[in-house]
């Protein structure tokens, strides 16, 4: 048996491979032509495989993916092969699912605002008398200031793809008290955290329901712009939106719509449809109710070494025979 590793990997990486693979030979390819030299014979593989190499292949049974998303691996030839295709999904689960429940307490606890003002040498309480960042507010009574913070345990928080990210999502935030619903294209079991978890047919039920809905849905060919303007209009007026799951499920300009009209609370994005998010665009302008992070919710000091543990637990895997972690359905992208 062969695996060629196609870009290569650095030295120290390459010799826990090698350990793992045992008897199977390893070709670290320095580039796509020493990969194609090898590919013909060759039973896995591991890194960025092109259409090229997909087509000199006959004998692949196996392509591990470097990363969790599909959308831009994935090409129609790999598709159609008969190789099982493998990614790193469940690697970032509890990391992005902390970075979601930082977004959730900031909205509820105005600590984003906050922030915003300690900055600028201004004490003011949300709801109360001197304005919000980037908000006028007229003279506010102690009632206004309690109802401007809200009890986590008496909100309700939506899920949107009840996968890894999504559970640990779920736990979290049942944690705090909060009522936790979801939809899913394939509702399967239903976590005790969860109260309620739908067919994605109930989405509309959910985001009428929902306090926070958040997205961690991957991006498919389903998933594609699933957030357009009349969904945010079934979702409460201060509601919030979040998402973590890929940009590409969410319209931005039908979001910075529903924004401007006051049809939905706020939204927290650490994924946008173009990024980085250009210069200029109006979600820059929005401090007071947007949270924007740069792609950040899944980096953690912990993911290097749950990447290589997840390919070297596959390589042993397929070299004693036995069923992979992390199968995809490729037609489907996850």
């Amino acid at each position: 048996m062969k695996l060629v590793i196609h870009p290569s990997v650095e030295p120290e990486r390459l010799g826990q491979i090698m350990a793992a693979a045992g008897q199977m030979a390893v070709v670290n390819a320095i580039d796509e032509t020493h990969a194609l030299l090898h590919i013909p014979e060759a039973d896995a593989f591991f890194g960025k495989i092109t259409p090229g190499l997909i087509a000199a292949a006959p004998r692949l049974r196996w392509v591990q993916a470097p990363t969790a998303s599909l959308e831009h691996y994935l090409f129609p030839e790999l598709v159609s092969h008969p190789c099982v295709l493998t990614n790193m999904r469940g690697l970032f689960s509890d990391v992005i699912a902390d970075q979601v429940m930082g977004y959730v307490i900031c909205f509820a606890r105005n600590l984003h605002v906050y922030i915003l003002q300690a900055a600028a040498g201004q004490w003011a309480p949300v709801g109360g008398e001197t304005a919000r960042v980037g908000f006028a507010s007229g003279p506010g009574t102690v009632g206004d200031i309690d109802r401007a913070h809200r009890h986590l345990a008496d909100t309700t928080l939506g899920i949107v793809g009840l996968g890894a990210i999504g559970r640990e999502v779920a736990r979290r935030a049942a944690a705090f008290g909060v009522r936790v619903i979801a939809v899913d294209p394939k509702p399967m079991d239903c976590p005790p955290e969860v109260s309620a978890l739908w067919p994605l047919e109930n989405l509309p039920q959910l985001l009428g329901q929902s306090d926070y809905v958040v997205i961690a849905a991957p991006h498919t060919p389903q998933s594609a712009a699933m957030f357009r303007r009349p969904q945010f209009r079934q979702m409460k007026r201060d509601g919030y939106l979040i998402n973590v799951g890929r940009g590409a499920v969410v319209v931005l300009d039908d979001l910075v719509a529903a924004l401007e009209a006051g049809e939905i609370a706020g939204a927290a994005l650490d994924v946008f449809e173009t990024e980085p998010l250009p210069a200029g665009h109006a979600l820059w302008n929005m401090p007071g109710r947007v949270i924007l992070t740069p792609h950040v919710a899944g980096y953690s000091p912990r993911i290097a070494g749950r990447h290589l543990e997840t390919l070297l637990n596959n390589i042993g895997r397929f070299v004693r025979g036995k069923p992979l972690c992390n199968v995809v359905d490729k037609e489907k992208w996850y």
